[in-house]
């Protein structure tokens, strides 16, 4: 296994890490990245299994986080979307030396339903994880479509998803297949109030992955945490409506706690 990951380091400013999804890879951030590095140092990774860290493997996020130390700047302002919003909280409670604040894009505690836990149906999962075995690309352009579905702006999202994501080396089917578990799997609900760090939770009105009842639900879990729902945007909301999105970011940033 190759130790290191890629990291792309740009800017200069307060440290900012940016952490993709599944099935996705740094290149997805390259928009926002224009705009944040007029303003800050930006760190964007690659997680192991995917775009130029396809080599590099991690089972689960504790695993990927003692890959992430490795060259992961300390005290920085984590962004984390969609399954690195997992990665990110991880970092948050367990490696806080590394997080000063933190921030989840489109992002669930826990990504599974679990009723009345609203989220993706278990057997959606399972039926990716069956697909994959088959034929992992179309299962990505499958979940593309997914994530952008119900946006104004969908069709334009998935083309700009996919050109990303196709733009750096195919992700290691091991990797799929370890991070749709923990999609599966993990539940972080508990831990949440352990969090020590001021956290902002930004979410897509219309994403059929993380329903906007996990927002509502989430303000009795870490009630001190801020908020922002995007009403245009599905589970790219850093794609769709890319100069709010990056507002928000920079005004927490500035935010003195």
């Amino acid at each position: 296994m190759a130790s290191e990951l890629y990291w792309q380091v740009s800017g200069s400013g307060p440290d900012i890490v940016l952490v993709h999804g599944w099935g996705m890879n740094g290149a997805v951030w390259q928009q926002t990245v224009d705009i944040l590095n007029t303003q800050f140092r930006v760190h964007v990774v690659d997680l192991p299994g995917y775009g130029h860290s396809a080599d590099c493997h991690a089972e689960n996020l504790e695993e990927i986080a003692k890959a992430l130390i490795l060259q992961a700047p300390k005290k920085a302002i984590w962004i984390g979307w969609s399954l690195g919003g997992l990665v990110a909280t991880h970092m948050a409670l367990h490696h806080n030396e590394y997080v000063s604040k933190l921030v989840t894009v489109a992002s669930s505690p826990k990504f599974a339903a679990d009723k009345p836990w609203r989220g993706i149906q278990p057997a959606v999962l399972s039926a990716f994880t069956d697909q994959l075995v088959e034929d992992f690309q179309l299962t990505i352009e499958r979940f593309m479509a997914l994530q952008a579905m119900g946006s104004p702006s969908a069709r334009q999202d998935v083309k700009n998803l996919k050109q990303a994501v196709l733009s750096r080396p195919t992700p290691n089917p091991k990797a799929l297949l370890a991070g749709l578990k923990m999609l599966a799997d993990v539940d972080l609900r508990e831990q949440l109030p352990h969090i020590s760090v001021p956290m902002l939770r930004l979410y897509g009105r219309l994403d059929g992955l993380v329903p906007i009842k996990v927002a509502h639900d989430l303000q009795q879990v870490v009630p001190d945490s801020e908020q922002y729902i995007f009403t245009e945007s599905s589970h790219a909301p850093f794609m769709t409506e890319l100069d709010t999105f990056c507002q928000q970011l920079i005004s927490f940033a500035h935010h003195k706690q």
